[in-house]
């Protein structure tokens, strides 16, 4: 099962996330699939490159909660729903 969800990078105490799609077993920094995206906590940042996440929620992949808010925030996620309805 493939997950969407977050990879931390960065230095000590000023940790950065890429956002990517791995196997649901691998572990949190471990191999992935795909990089589909970058959150920096600290300055707000959030980019997306939306038609990969498209492609893998299409192919049924499922965030992780965090990954889940992190969409909501940017509304992609709630126009995503809405357009499967």
């Amino acid at each position: 099962m493939v997950k969407l969800r977050l990879k931390r990078t960065g230095k000590k105490f000023y940790a950065t996330y890429k956002i990517v799609a791995a196997d649901a077993r691998s572990p949190r920094d471990g191999k992935f699939i795909e990089e589909l995206g970058y959150y920096d906590p600290n300055s707000k940042k959030l980019v997306l490159n939306k038609e990969l996440i498209i492609k893998h929620l299409d192919n049924g992949a499922k965030p992780s909660d965090t990954v889940r808010n992190l969409l909501k925030q940017d509304n992609f996620y709630a126009d995503y729903v809405a357009s499967k309805k």
